[in-house]
């Protein structure tokens, strides 16, 4: 499942000290090329932040 909001995300997330937003997933040359440069629509590292996904799957 791939989407391209990142405030959805699961690797995104908030640092406090920093008071700021930021992925936790490290691109490599070409990604980080392909994202800056607006070439990819969909990132595919996305993973939904769903935080009741542990509590549907016990029932």
């Amino acid at each position: 499942m791939a989407a391209s909001n990142c405030d959805m995300c699961v690797n995104y997330i908030y640092d406090e000290e920093d008071e700021c937003y930021y992925c936790l997933v490290n691109l490599d040359e070409d990604e980080m090329y392909r994202f800056l440069t607006g070439h990819q629509k969909e990132c595919p590292y996305f993973r939904l932040d769903d935080e009741y996904g542990v509590v549907r799957h016990q029932m």
